[in-house]
């Protein structure tokens, strides 16, 4: 019988020494991510994420990532990309799907479909400044997948699916009060 090396895309040796190397050396699971944003006009902005820092070290990409945010007309905008909640309801998508695929493969479960549906709602009463009754941000987000495996029982499936939901770090940020400290330069 030959060996399984990889499933749904995930080395599984690699995988297995990132676990090793954490249990050996916790601060390896340690990283700071940041992203910048400029203003271009109107509602538009360029983003860009590059290095990042791992285990107190930065790391380089081989080619950062640019972004075009936007709003749609509707919102003032000329939709020259998805706008900033887009990018969350995305970013939370992003995750879910790693998180399953790179469970499943460490459960020996065998992907052949994967997709994610994510929409939230929004009112931008308090952000246009016409009211401080509504929430700024999102009041409700919902999920959805669709999976598809040869070798895993819906109930293994949707036991997956819900511990994907309980280790998400875009989830956590999402259900639970994270701090955030912003200061502004005032440039001449």
């Amino acid at each position: 019988m030959a060996t399984v090396t990889t499933r749904n895309g995930i080395d599984l040796s690699q995988l297995h020494a990132t676990i090793d190397a954490v249990k050996a050396k916790p601060s390896v699971s340690t990283f700071t991510f940041k992203a910048t944003s400029r203003w271009q006009e109107g509602t538009r902005n360029q983003g860009e994420i590059g290095p990042f820092i791992h285990d107190g070290e930065r790391v380089d990409r081989a080619a950062g990532f640019q972004l075009t945010g936007d709003e749609p007309p509707v919102l003032l905008g000329s939709d020259a990309g998805p706008n900033a909640v887009e990018l969350v309801l995305q970013a939370l998508g992003f995750c879910y799907g790693v998180g399953y695929a790179v469970n499943a493969a460490a459960r020996g479960i065998e992907l052949s479909e994967l997709r994610y549906e994510v929409e939230g709602d929004i009112d931008v009463q308090n952000f246009l400044g016409m009211s401080r009754e509504t929430r700024p941000g999102f009041t409700g987000i919902r999920a959805r997948a669709w999976v598809r495996s040869p070798n895993a029982s819906a109930q293994q499936l949707e036991e997956l699916c819900q511990y994907v939901q309980d280790t998400s770090p875009v989830r956590d940020v999402l259900a639970n009060e994270v701090p955030v400290d912003t200061s502004i330069d005032v440039l001449e």
